[in-house]
């Protein structure tokens, strides 16, 4: 950060230029197919799950790798999810707002002087929370996988023994 203000660059901007640069070559190496997203995402456990703080975390998580901006970060959650969980944009941008009226991230532009996209880095404070979340939100998710992997059990072990021997 000193070299860039020694260089007169605002602090963060070559994170910010390279996060771009980034997301450009992503975009041209994936294709950008239309339609792309899964259409039959099942967001089973969505409503808990954004009560929860599991995506004020999951978000701080991403940013915290690299400055992202709000369809970038739709499409990892649903790639880390395989889909499953499907994250629309009146779920994602309402939250970075949040996060960053928060002083838990901060947002720059793509191209200040028109508005491009808006790429998010976290903030010392948003560590701090993220810190906290990992916490907290750890018991919840460890209480999920229980539930669902007693669900299983339960119906596919009655499937098989109704199926005999």
């Amino acid at each position: 950060m000193a070299q860039e203000r020694e260089k007169g660059q605002r602090p963060g901007s070559r994170r910010l230029a390279e996060a771009a640069r980034a997301a450009r070559t992503r975009a041209r190496s994936e294709g950008r197919q239309a339609g792309r997203r899964s259409g039959g995402a099942m967001d089973v456990f969505g409503g808990e799950i954004r009560r929860r703080d599991v995506f004020p975390l999951l978000v701080l998580h991403l940013i915290e790798r690299e400055p992202a901006y709000g369809n970038r970060l739709i499409e990892e959650i649903e790639d880390i999810t395989n889909g499953v969980i499907s994250v629309n944009p009146n779920t994602i941008y309402p939250l970075l707002r949040d996060l960053e009226a928060r002083e838990l991230i901060e947002g720059q532009w793509e191209h200040p002087d028109r508005r491009t996209r808006r790429f998010y880095s976290i903030t010392a404070a948003g560590r701090k929370e993220y810190e906290r979340l990992v916490e907290e939100v750890e018991p919840f998710l460890d209480s999920v996988i229980k539930s669902v992997t007693l669900i299983k059990r339960e119906i596919y072990r009655d499937a098989s023994e109704r199926d005999g021997p």
